[in-house]
């Protein structure tokens, strides 16, 4: 295998690998290396869920979001999905329970994303970063899932955790 670095950015590197694969042929692979992700499934005692709808440039405009973040100087899964609950939310859990993980398109990224449904909540000071523009949602669990359902809620690490959630929800 040999590995070259295309580039390398604040939070991304792009890397160009030539590896064999299980089928005896070689193949160059372009390769997105991220740190990876927490996303919370935030329940409130109301049985609302916490949506953001955040300004995402990328994706070319607003886009309906699970509080969630990236890993900080390798910060632990739950470390990270504890601190955007704060930052994003304006929260902070007693209760968590790990949903698994997904991977973002693993055609090409190595991002991780781990998921994590927390429930008795209680307000803290949000603390938003400067880059991010969003509004905090609670909306009833069936309103969202509904807005999932038709297709309102399209990013993925979202539709995941929501997804995984349900079943441990009874509702």
């Amino acid at each position: 295998m040999s590995v070259q670095t295309i580039f390398e950015g604040r939070i991304i590197r792009l890397t160009l690998e030539t590896v064999t694969l299980p089928n005896g042929k070689e193949a160059t692979l372009e390769i997105v290396h991220h740190p990876g992700g927490a996303t919370v499934v935030a329940l409130d005692d109301r049985q609302r869920v916490c949506l953001l709808h955040q300004f995402r440039h990328a994706a070319g405009g607003w886009v309906w979001e699970l509080p969630a973040g990236k890993l900080d100087n390798r910060e632990a899964p739950l470390d990270c999905a504890q601190r955007e609950l704060m930052e994003e939310a304006g929260m902070r859990a007693r209760n968590w329970q790990t949903l698994g993980r997904i991977i973002s398109s693993p055609g090409v990224f190595t991002e991780v994303i781990h998921l994590y449904l927390a429930r008795d909540l209680t307000p803290v000071p949000a603390q938003a970063e400067d880059h991010e523009v969003f509004e905090v949602h609670w909306l009833p669990w069936g309103q969202a899932m509904a807005m999932a359902q038709r297709g309102e809620i399209e990013d993925a690490k979202t539709l995941a955790g929501l997804l995984r959630a349900q079943p441990l929800l009874g509702l």
